[in-house]
């Protein structure tokens, strides 16, 4: 049984129209792309890493220059390193004990003239100055031909002790490791090491030019990133799964088949079925992934889904991790990568730690899989691309040679690149070969790239020919109509993908305007280089950067509507808003992410103004009718669970029915919500501390020893399940199903109905977050001219620091929309024009800046200014203030030290910390610091001997067999605690006493 993502082609659900996603309790919204585990919804993060099998070319921190590969195919992975010291090339590999000089691995190769090294590396001046050192050292080494060089590889070869196998001489060994394991991707066919020694050649070759321009690579650099999707992750997995149980298999035939001749191996009786599955489903609930083969170990590649809202699942698939560690504070991967246009969202990160670590792909991204190359190589020898086994090696230096790669392996050498890379952008177009293959050229290494692997990001753009775009407005008729779809498109020739690093080579136009006689490609649509979350805000492109950050955040957390099926589910946690509304000011993104069929928020009519001083500092004054209007009003529901086991002595759990009162034969208070069955019914309403199921479980769980006398009637103790929480819920409906291990499974979903309260959190789309700081009676709030009352006044001082000017827009564009009775849309870089929307206030008989005449509502007179007044769009967010209060007075304490325990769930204290103690220390109120850190907390009455100065008890001191010196004093128990804790270490602390009245 193989864990299988939701709406992935395997999935019962692909395929399905909305009707048969009813009957099957779906929903068809519902964006699919995570396993469920052990009954939770999780999601395997994609995964951003450096591209494999690419040279590398980095200055470490002292500057020097070395190139590094990370190879890696089927079987092995492992990463080679170019190091110079002194000016003498050096190759680094984890399996030889030391570096050894570059001239001896060219030797081992089988390339035994300095001549035909010089020749593959290159017959500049400057870079055969910089070689030489390197070749001087081979002969200091005395090492001329290729039996002596794999002699000195050999010894320094790190010995992996392999028992069983044939033993193999060092030379051997070291032609073995030169051929498998060193730069593993390039292939060695017969020990013919040419391929290598190139690409070898050409690592050396990279390092000395990058000497002097300073020509490093950037890592951060996308096109020199892969993304592992969960397809790859899981197929990596499996492979390591599948070779374990096969191993298993063959020890246990290797144990069984020469015991017993007589009887048949059956295979079958020993495969263990389950061990694949559980290693799958083991991964993905803890999320650590171990692969043996790749010495990968990885935390967290997993997370649960969060179903807080709609968006907020959304942007879980969408969501990138890079393998950084969050602690250092390091700015190159953090920061805003230019080659990051159009394929991740600039503005969905979160703030924090893990800000610019964590990424969310844009809208038209797309990651490339993997595809075979047979038909690409054959492609490219038809166009002339020269075999490297045939050449000399000198011609890698001409300066019209191109070398051509293909996935980080040397296809071969090309004069007329230009033409290759037309030609197959040709055949591309046509459908000869796969729309994903890449081909670019890098003319400062006088290399053309072609790439087919998978993990690479790249998008759509349109054909730019004649400086006309190759779709026109026919085709996009045909779209709307519907007999022509995008891979038509794509087949056709009039869109091509376009991964990072062709798009170096392009020229992009944004718009059709732009297009001049240079432009290749134009852009789809702008608004698509935004992620899912920043495609909610309206008009982006007015507000400030971080404002835009920070709505990402908050789009997540926004109450709302999760599915068509939200009421089927029963979860931990879920918040409903009890009457969510679309959106007056739209943008394409919403239509397209479908997110006002399932919106998170209400249009509140805002009046932009101070009322009141209870608004300041973002705060927001509610109205209170609207509030009896239901607006903000949400659901919280709330599950309780327990199962019914049975135990190993034949005993089990069971359910009582309701404890009857002896006096007037009703069950008591706690029971009162109980049916006969013991479990409570649905529709009642549970206080604090009442009973939801009245479960009972037998004092002995044991086997009971042999021998010992047989207990009859087993005893039972009660463990109720109880409510506890602040305010009373109601049962929405009880669930009773069987878990795995067959034991009951009752289930219980519990509801609040809360409305907006002092304190609880609500934000507009633009970052802009308060809290309600007063609710006032609908008779004082301001009015205007038509008699409308604002929902919510908003603070003005809100504006001019965080110029959200998105905001005002969204304002006016709403009102002019409600008027019209249409919606407006507010697209990034696009949208309703002000212009527009202020003739559209006009032509209704409204001032053209979207203000009003507004009275007083406490006064009754006119207020002194206009007054900005119109409809936003307002999330109620998860952070309610009912949740979130906490107080106490006398309550539990810790064990150990007899303090007051910590945390809101365990009703704990309220800590007065080192740095309040200062300040009380700085006041000088030494009798408020004796209260609070000691009379509040923990004191506690201790005797002590004023002779020996040690800890007695009863007025006794042990150590003097006495009690005339004995005095009782209050001191912390901690420090008690910590005078006898030292007392076993053999550390004696003795206390001084003194009378105070002396």
């Amino acid at each position: 049984r193989m864990p299988i993502m939701l709406r992935s082609s395997n999935c019962v659900l692909t395929g399905k129209t909305p009707a048969e996603f009813a009957k099957l309790n779906e929903c068809p919204l519902d964006p699919g792309g995570y396993f469920i585990v052990k009954g939770v919804e999780k999601v395997i993060l994609i995964q951003e890493q450096l591209s494999k099998n690419r040279i590398i070319v980095e200055a470490d921190r002292k500057g020097t220059v070395g190139a590094s590969v990370t190879s890696s195919t089927h079987e092995k992975k492992s990463r080679t390193n170019m190091v110079v010291k002194q000016g003498r090339f050096y190759l680094r590999h984890n399996t030889l004990s030391e570096d050894i000089p570059i001239a001896i691995i060219f030797k081992a190769m089988g390339v035994e003239s300095d001549q035909e090294i010089v020749q593959m590396i290159g017959t500049e001046e400057h870079v055969m100055a910089a070689f030489a050192p390197s070749l001087e050292e081979c002969q200091k080494a005395q090492i001329f031909t290729q039996m002596q060089a794999l002699k000195y590889i050999g010894n320094k070869v790190r010995r992996q002790r392999m028992w069983g196998g044939p033993k193999k001489t060092k030379m051997e060994e070291a032609r073995e490791l030169l051929a498998s394991t060193i730069l593993t991707h390039v292939l060695v066919k017969e020990f013919n090491f040419r391929a290598k020694c190139i690409y070898t050649a050409v690592m050396v070759r990279r390092v000395i030019l990058a000497q002097g321009e300073n020509k490093v690579d950037d890592r951060d650099y996308y096109g020199n990133k892969r993304l592992e999707l969960a397809g790859q992750l899981l197929s990596l997995l499996f492979e390591d799964l599948f070779k374990k149980f096969n191993s298993e298999l063959k020890k246990i035939a290797d144990q069984v088949i020469p015991k017993q001749r007589a009887a048949q191996f059956d295979v079958v009786k020993h495969m263990r079925q389950d061990q694949i599955t559980n290693g799958m489903v083991n991964a993905i609930s803890t999320g650590n992934w171990s692969l043996k083969r790749f010495k990968m170990d990885r935390q967290g590649v997993t997370q649960v889904l969060s179903r807080l809202s709609y968006i907020s699942a959304l942007g879980m698939m969408t969501r990138i991790s890079s393998q950084f560690e969050k602690t250092r504070k390091v700015s190159g991967p953090r920061s805003l990568q230019p080659s990051q246009w159009g394929m991740l969202c600039p503005s969905d990160t979160p703030e924090g730690e893990a800000c610019g670590l964590v990424k969310n792909l844009a809208l038209m991204t797309h990651i490339t899989t993997d595809m075979e190359d047979g038909p690409i190589i054959k492609l490219a020898s038809n166009l002339g691309v020269e075999d490297v086994n045939l050449l000399c090696g000198e011609e890698l230096s001409y300066p019209n040679v191109f070398l051509v790669f293909l996935n980080g392996n040397i296809l071969g050498v090309i004069r007329d690149h230009q033409k290759l890379v037309n030609t197959f952008r040709i055949m591309r177009r046509a459908g000869y070969i796969n729309e994903f293959v890449s081909i670019s050229t890098n003319l400062s290494d006088r290399c053309v790239y072609i790439s087919s692997d998978g993990g690479r990001l790249c998008r759509p753009y349109i054909i730019v020919k004649k400086q006309k775009p190759a779709v026109t407005n026919k085709h996009m008729e045909e779209l709307a109509q519907g007999y022509r779809n995008f891979e038509d498109f794509l087949h056709e020739g009039l869109v091509e993908y376009l991964d990072v690093n062709e798009e170096n080579d392009c020229n992009i136009a944004l718009y059709e305007h732009t297009i001049n006689k240079d432009t290749t490609h134009l852009e789809i649509e702008p608004f698509t280089l935004l992620g899912v979350c920043a495609g909610l805000i309206p008009y982006p492109h007015h507000n400030q950067s971080p404002r835009n950050t920070y709505q990402c955040a908050m789009g997540k957390q926004a109450m709302g509507t999760i599915g068509y099926n939200q009421r089927n589910r029963i979860d931990t946690l879920m918040y409903l808003l009890a009457y969510p509304q679309k959106p007056m000011v739209k943008t394409k993104t919403i239509e397209l992410i479908d997110f006002e069929k399932l919106p998170a928020g209400q249009n509140a009519t805002v009046a932009v103004m101070s009322y009141s001083g209870y608004d300041i500092e973002d705060a927001l004054v509610l109205n209170k009718a609207s509030l009896d209007r239901g607006f903000g009003r949400c659901l919280v529901y709330k599950n309780a669970k327990c199962t019914l086991k049975r135990y190993t002595n034949q005993t089990f759990d069971k359910v009582m029915g309701p404890m009857l009162d002896a006096a007037t034969r009703k069950p008591i208070w706690r029971h009162e919500i109980l049916d006969a069955d013991g479990i409570c019914s649905p529709g009642e309403k549970v206080e604090n501390k009442q009973v939801l199921v009245n479960k009972s479980m037998p004092t002995v769980t044991q086997t009971p020893l042999e021998g010992s006398s047989v207990p009859q009637q087993p005893q039972y103790k009660d463990v109720p399940v109880t409510y506890k929480g602040a305010t009373d819920s109601y049962i929405e409906k009880v669930m009773i199903s069987s878990n795995a291990e067959d034991a009951f499974l009752i289930k219980m979903l519990l509801r609040q109905t809360r409305r907006p309260e002092i304190g609880d959190k609500f934000s507009s789309r633009h970052g802009q977050k308060g809290v309600c700081g007063l609710i006032v009676p609908q008779e004082d709030m301001p009015f205007c001219d038509t008699g409308i009352c604002p929902d919510i006044i908003m603070n003005p001082h809100g504006f001019p620091s965080r110029m959200t000017v998105g905001k005002l827009i969204e304002l006016l564009a709403g009102k002019a929309g409600v008027l019209d009775g249409r919606f407006h849309y507010g697209t990034a870089f696009g949208g309703s024009k002000v212009k527009d929307v202020c003739e559209d206030l006009i032509r209704h008989g409204y001032n053209y800046l979207g203000k009003d005449y507004v009275t007083s509502g406490i006064t009754g007179e006119p207020l002194e200014a206009y007054i900005y007044f119109g409809p936003v769009y307002y999330q109620k967010l998860k952070h309610m203030v009912l949740d979130k209060m906490h107080a106490r007075a006398r309550g539990p304490r810790a064990v150990l030290t007899r303090q007051p325990t910590e945390g809101r769930s365990r009703d704990g204290g309220l800590r007065l910390g080192e740095m309040e103690r200062d300040c009380l220390i700085g006041y000088g109120a030494s009798m408020l610091l004796l209260e609070r850190l000691m009379i509040s907390s923990d004191a506690f009455e201790v005797d002590v001997c004023g002779q020996c100065g040690l800890l007695g008890y009863s007025g006794w001191c042990h150590y003097c067999k006495s009690s005339c010196h004995v005095s009782s004093l209050r001191i912390p128990y901690a420090c008690k605690l910590l005078f006898q804790e030292l007392q076993s270490m053999n550390i004696i602390p003795r206390l001084k006493l003194a009378k105070y009245n002396e």
